[in-house]
């Protein structure tokens, strides 16, 4: 029974990981470009649950509303941040050094982080917009928090809604074109930016989407709560491969049961070094298979 437990807890941790990773690799697919913004989103979308307030117990902005207005509205929120830091400090550098985009999402990150520390201060502060979900379900002799049933919930609906977009309507099979060639993809008429802007979009909803779970499982918000999720979301790509999208789920469901794994059968001694064992796994990865467990061969040339 504790390894089923102990399962459940690795399933919901693997799907948070599984959607940043998703966001990563959406934008990485396209501009081969790691956005470390990304974690700045999440956490832009967490605080946008409160309202700017210097107290340790802030009143409720968006956490006063009903879960899935809740979800909606954070969902919006994070996703106007992505596209105007898209079009405002992207857009303008794709033709430039590939070094020069790392450097602007860096910018970026450094921006969103101090932008929150200034509206809200760099104080951490609890919350609760659990609205009752932290209550255990009992499924036989288990017994698992209603975030976690949640979250997976989540998870799987965010999932399935992206497979359909991807194969289903012309802009994802324009985005899948442009993921496997972007340059062959722009010769056949898929236009650059709406692409690029579409795979931001996506980002931003996976980010929103996790802002809320993470608070609603944590109840705390901290300036720096999304960096994090996204170091090991990125493991979560290179173990899965970088630039595909089902390697990236993949890879955060990977690295969320290891991690779960290991602080659950590690001796209590050795379980403050679980992420040494997690990034043991990703160096492992690195040396018997760098091209990941779902490797894109395909040859691309940045946008």
């Amino acid at each position: 029974m504790y390894f089923a437990q102990t399962m459940v807890d690795a399933a919901a941790l693997g799907s948070l990981y599984a959607l940043v990773a998703l966001a990563i690799g959406f934008v990485f697919s396209i501009m081969r470009l790691i956005n470390f913004a990304q974690g700045d989103y999440i956490t832009i979308g967490a605080y946008s649950l409160i309202v700017p307030t210097a107290g340790a117990t802030p009143a409720l902005m968006f956490g006063a509303l009903p879960i899935p207005l809740m979800l909606g509205a954070i969902i919006v929120f994070v996703v106007l941040i992505a596209l105007i830091t898209e079009r405002i400090a992207f857009r303008p550098l794709r033709q430039t050094n590939p070094a020069t985009l790392l450097v602007s999402s860096f910018a970026v990150s450094y921006f969103l982080q101090h932008l929150v520390m200034l509206v809200y201060t760099s104080r951490p502060k609890s919350i609760d917009i659990s609205h009752g979900l932290n209550e255990a379900v009992s499924i036989g002799a288990l017994r698992i928090p209603g975030t976690q049933l949640f979250t997976m919930g989540v998870c799987v609906v965010l999932l399935v809604s992206l497979l359909v977009f991807l194969r289903r309507t012309s802009m994802g099979i324009q985005m899948r074109a442009a993921a496997e060639n972007f340059q062959m993809a722009r010769l056949v008429g898929v236009p650059a930016n709406r692409v690029i802007a579409i795979a931001f979009a996506i980002s931003g909803i996976l980010s929103g989407a996790v802002s809320l779970l993470f608070v609603m499982q944590t109840g705390t918000l901290d300036i720096r709560m999304g960096t994090l999720p996204v170091i090991y979301a990125f493991f979560a790509t290179v173990i899965g491969g970088m630039g595909s999208l089902a390697g990236a789920v993949l890879g955060g469901f990977i690295v969320g049961c290891f991690g779960v794994f290991l602080q659950a059968y590690l001796p209590s001694d050795l379980r403050p070094f679980r992420d040494a064992g997690v990034f043991g796994l990703v160096i492992l990865m690195l040396l018997v298979k760098p091209n990941g467990l779902i490797a894109n061969s395909t040859n691309r040339e940045r946008v």
